[in-house]
């Protein structure tokens, strides 16, 4: 059975969090928040947030055991991008963008 849990609007650009997300597709859960604890990545706590909760889905809404669940997929999308300008010299304005990231973990249980 596969289970997920979804982060959205996390205010991080989505090329970032999708070096971390790619880490631990493929992994034991035990494994994968082992990998995230000790990233130097500042998306790996978010990620990290996001695999647990997938994990507490499993378990409480589908009574799945931690230890028998392996990442299948971690997806990061991109979300809006806040828009700003910054005023330069002589009239100008030079733009600013706040990119966001959609971050989707599935998780399945290993007899299924």
């Amino acid at each position: 059975m596969r289970v997920s849990a979804t982060a959205k609007y996390i205010r991080r650009s989505t090329r970032k969090t999708r070096l971390v997300t790619s880490a631990i597709v493929g992994r034991p859960v035990g494994e994968a928040a082992a990998i995230l604890r000790f990233m130097p990545q500042g998306a790996a706590k978010d990620v990290a947030k996001v695999l647990k909760s997938a994990t507490a889905n499993a378990e409480n809404n589908h009574d799945l055991s931690a230890d028998d669940l392996v990442v299948v997929a971690a997806i990061a999308d991109e979300g809006p991008t806040i828009k700003r300008f910054r005023p330069r010299a002589q009239g100008r304005a030079f733009p600013i963008h706040k990119p966001m990231t959609h971050v989707t973990i599935v998780v399945e249980s290993k007899e299924a």
